[in-house]
C-alpha cells in the first residue's frame, strides 16, 4: 500500500496524519470497501448507461450529467465522519476541511471530469456496451503513462509490454467496425463513438494522477473526510458542466417527453435515471477511495480488470455480439493485464528480497 506520508497506515475517516501506527485494521477494511463500490460502479454503471439508450433514451448530455448527479450522496458519509471528528474533539472540530489550493484544483479536476463524462456518454450511445468495455480498458496504459510523469510511477518491461497488448486489443477492434455497428447506425457515428470512448479513456487516465498528485501537493494533513469533500467539489463541478450542456442543448425540457416514449415505460424511465445516478456514485467514491489508500495506478488496474466482466454481463444483459474480433481483443487485454501484473508481483519480490538482505546486514 502506498504511503501518502510516513504515517498514512493509521488513517481512519476523521483522521490526521499523526494517528497511531497500529490501527492499520480500518483502513484495509476501508480499502476493501472503496474496492467493493468501485466494483459496484465499474460494472453496473455501464450496463445502465447503455439500458438507457437501448430502450429509447437518446440524449448524452443527460447521460453525462447523471454520471457524477448524484453528488449529494456524499453528503451522508461526510456527515458522518463530521460526527466521529465533533465526537473526538469536541465543539472545536470544524466542519470543513478543505482549504483554498485544494478546493480549486478539485474544481479543475472536476470540469476534466466533467468532460470526460461527456465523452464517454457518447462512445456509449453510438457502440455496444461489451465494445465500449473493451475500449476502455486502455485506460491502464494511460494510467500508467501519466502516472510515470506526474507521480513518478516506474516502468517495467511487463508494464510496457501490457500497454502495447491494450492497444493492439483497441487496433482489432478499430479494424472490424463494419460487424459491430448497431443496425441502423452508420460507420461515421460508429467511428465517432470509437475515438469518442478511447478519448474519454485517456482523459480519464490524465485524471486519476492528477488526482493522486493534489494529494502529494496539499497543505494540509489528508485525511479520508477531507478525501470525501475533494470529490464533492469534484463531482459538483462535474455535474455544473454537465449542467451548461444539458441548458444549452434544452434537455430538461426533454425529459418529460422522452419519459412517455420510453420503452420500458415513464415510471422505469426516472427509475433507470435515478439508478444511474446512484451506481455512478459509487464508482467516483470508490475511485478516490482506493487512490487514497492505495494509488492512481491500482485504481486504473482495479477498473481495467473489471472490464472483461462487464463485457461478459453486456453480452447476457443486451444479447450483443460476441464475434471472433471481440474474443481476439479480450484475449489481448487479458494478456496485456497479466503481464502487467506479473510484472508487479515480481517487482515486489525484489523488493522484498532486498529489504531482507538490508535487514540481514
Amino acid at each position: 500500500m502506498r504511503e501518502i506520508e510516513d504515517e498514512s497506515e493509521g488513517l481512519i475517516a476523521g483522521e490526521t496524519m499523526e494517528a497511531p501506527r497500529g490501527e492499520t485494521r480500518q483502513p484495509l477494511l476501508l480499502l476493501a470497501l472503496n474496492c467493493g463500490m468501485l466494483s459496484l460502479g465499474t460494472c453496473g454503471g455501464p450496463l445502465l448507461m447503455r439500458l438507457y439508450f437501448v430502450q429509447g433514451g437518446t440524449s448524452v448530455w443527460l447521460s453525462s450529467w447523471l454520471e457524477t448527479g448524484g453528488w449529494p450522496f456524499i453528503f451522508v458519509p461526510l456527515a458522518v465522519a463530521y460526527s466521529r471528528r465533533r465526537t473526538a474533539e469536541g465543539p472545536s472540530a470544524r466542519l470543513v476541511l478543505i482549504d483554498p489550493f485544494l478546493f480549486a484544483a478539485s474544481a479543475v479536476i472536476g470540469v476534466l471530469t466533467g468532460l470526460d463524462d461527456y465523452l464517454y456518454a457518447y462512445g456509449v450511445a453510438r457502440l455496444p456496451a461489451s465494445t465500449s468495455a473493451l475500449l476502455i480498458a486502455t485506460q491502464l496504459a494511460f494510467t500508467a503513462g501519466f502516472a510515470f510523469l506526474l507521480v513518478r510511477q516506474q516502468f517495467t518491461s511487463y508494464s510496457i509490454n501490457s500497454v502495447f497488448l491494450l492497444t493492439m486489443g483497441a487496433g482489432v477492434l478499430a479494424m472490424n467496425a463494419s460487424s459491430d455497428r448497431p443496425a441502423g447506425e452508420s460507420e461515421g457515428a460508429y467511428y465517432a463513438g470509437f475515438f469518442m470512448t478511447l478519448g474519454a479513456a485517456a482523459l480519464y487516465g490524465f485524471v486519476l494522477p492528477l488526482v493522486e498528485l493534489t494529494y502529494k501537493k496539499a497543505k494540509q494533513a489528508v485525511t479520508y473526510s477531507l478525501v470525501l469533500e475533494i470529490q464533492l467539489v469534484m463531482c459538483f463541478f462535474a455535474t455544473a458542466f454537465g449542467t451548461v450542456g444539458m441548458l444549452v442543448n434544452k434537455d430538461f425540457q426533454a425529459i418529460p417527453t422522452e419519459a412517455r416514449k420510453y420503452e420500458l415505460g415513464e415510471a422505469l424511465y426516472y427509475l433507470v435515471l435515478v439508478w444511474n445516478a446512484i451506481v455512478w456514485q459509487f464508482f467516483f467514491l470508490g475511485v478516490i477511495g482506493v487512490i487514497f489508500y492505495a494509488s492512481s495506478l491500482f485504481s486504473g488496474i482495479m477498473i481495467a480488470v473489471l472490464l472483461p466482466i462487464t463485457e461478459i454481463l453486456a453480452v447476457i444483459c443486451f444479447h450483443e455480439k460476441f464475434q471472433a474480433e471481440k474474443g481476439v481483443s479480450l484475449a489481448l487485454s487479458l494478456w496485456g493485464l497479466a503481464s502487467y501484473f506479473y510484472g508487479e508481483f515480481k517487482h515486489a519480490k525484489k523488493e522484498k528480497e532486498r529489504a531482507a538482505a538490508e535487514a540481514a546486514d
